[in-house]
């Protein structure tokens, strides 16, 4: 900071990025209140030490791996060539024991970084949790929170969100607020979970006709929902960088310095961003309410699913599109979600396979034909926005990196009984930690009841 205006930069980039971090805290917060409104009494403190305790697991593992990884493979497995494949340095200074993983006066920005996409790989593991609610076993989700928290999501991230990542090479891939790279993994992950893991007891009649389990306390579940949506604020800032000089970005970008660029270093406002996630916002609320018949559970996860269809393109729609965008994603997650609970028997218990995975899926096909032609990077030689590009890009997202490796780690652990609870603990309620436990409880209540008459 040899300068006035680079340490004014400088400081405003360090506080940028931390602000973030406090705000997709918020994220975090809510998802622990969605999902113990959305379960039972019985279930309650099973399902928010699942998942809070994922706080702790994936942060460790992050930073001994899942940060190398975001650094280290942005090439892919020997995809490409040329800028794909990093300079070795800059993913040894990423290592646990690297010069960036370490409080440095002389840099001020790494470490709150690195907290901005820990909080990502913390929402990607949350969004798996509220599927899978009352009747997993807390130590098999904690297996998959690592999963895709640090590993899963830190390739997907260093392919598709990373500034030469291959695919933005090979594919012109976009996806600038993470319909894919964040909620298509994660649906995907947790629709994996879910097809080896099996419905709730008593969610279909013996006919397979599915019962409605509604959530124990929907005005839990509206804050949850809230404050989600507040912390979304800091995931959208956090997918920015600011104050990119042209140096910066190797002189692709010619003119005035930029004040915020994507996470692919193209221009972009904050503006933009807000006018944009507010009328996606709208436009998944709206029809969430028609769609379901002003079903508040539905018509709040809509303003979340009109969010993550938009997001692939947030930066550059009209705010118009991102509306209409966020209405058509809505309607057919909510539609899809139904369709695949109906067909395949699927106990999805907060949505979060339609909302997260079939939204961001439809976002990055959708984004691909609004954008076609459009350029994907900066740097030259890069392929532009397509609709094959985008498509290809979402089946890498949710089947490929989401639900292939969830469901092949579901198989082993139900193979070995590490899967699921047994079913006279869920029967009797997953915070009781045995079934003894549970039988003890069942009997002082008969006393107590006893003893009341």
């Amino acid at each position: 900071m040899d300068t006035d205006i680079g340490a004014l930069t400088t400081v405003f980039t360090e506080f940028y990025y931390w602000v973030t971090v406090a705000l997709m805290f918020l994220i975090h917060v809510g998802f622990c209140m969605y999902e113990v409104g959305a379960s039972r009494h019985k279930n309650h403190l099973h399902t928010l030490m699942k998942n809070s305790m994922l706080i702790p697991l994936v942060t460790i593992t992050w930073f001994f791996f899942g940060w190398w990884i975001y650094w280290a493979f942005p090439g892919g497995p020997g995809i490409t060539g040329g800028l794909g494949h990093p300079d070795p340095s800059i993913a040894a200074a990423y290592a646990p024991w690297g010069e960036s993983m370490v409080p440095r006066l002389d840099d001020r920005i790494s470490g709150v970084f690195w907290a901005a996409f820990l909080l990502f790989a913390w929402t990607a593991a949350s969004i798996v949790s509220g599927a899978v609610i009352e009747r997993i076993r807390s130590f098999a989700f904690w297996l998959f929170a690592i999963l895709i928290g640090s590993v899963t999501w830190s390739i997907d991230a260093a392919w598709g969100w990373h500034y030469n990542g291959w695919m933005v090479q090979v594919l012109g891939y976009h996806d600038a607020y993470a319909s894919g790279v964040i909620h298509g993994i994660a649906g995907g992950c947790a629709l994996g979970v879910l097809v080896v893991l099996g419905p709730r007891l008593g969610k279909f009649a013996a006919d397979g006709t599915p019962r409605d389990i509604r959530p124990h306390n929907p005005w839990l579940v509206c804050v949850g929902l809230f404050l989600i949506y507040t912390g979304f604020w800091g995931f959208y800032v956090a997918c920015n960088v600011p104050v990119a000089t042209t140096d910066f970005i190797g002189g692709q970008i010619t003119g005035a310095t930029q004040t915020a660029t994507t996470i692919y270093l193209t221009p972009t406002t904050l503006s933009a961003i807000t006018m944009n996630f507010l009328m996606s916002l709208s436009g998944g609320m709206l029809v969430g309410y028609m769609v379901s018949r002003a079903d508040a559970f539905w018509t709040y996860s809509g303003g979340l699913a009109g969010i993550i269809t938009a997001s692939a393109g947030n930066d550059l729609y009209h705010p118009i599109q991102s509306m209409i965008i966020g209405g058509i994603g809505t309607w057919g997650c909510y539609k899809l979600h139904f369709w695949v609970e109906n067909k395949f028997k699927i106990d999805d218990a907060v949505g979060a396979v339609a909302v997260h995975g079939y939204a961001g899926f439809i976002g990055l096909v959708l984004a691909g034909f609004v954008l076609w032609g459009h350029p994907a990077s900066p740097y030259e030689g890069f392929a532009s926005i397509t609709p094959w590009g985008q498509f290809a890009g979402a089946v890498i997202m949710f089947w490929v990196l989401g639900f292939l490796p969830a469901w092949i780690l579901a198989k082993i652990l139900a193979a070995a009984n590490l899967l699921r609870i047994p079913r006279e603990v869920e029967l009797l309620g997953l915070d009781f930690g045995t079934i003894k436990d549970a039988e003890a409880a069942r009997k002082d209540v008969i006393a107590t009841e006893q003893q009341l008459a």
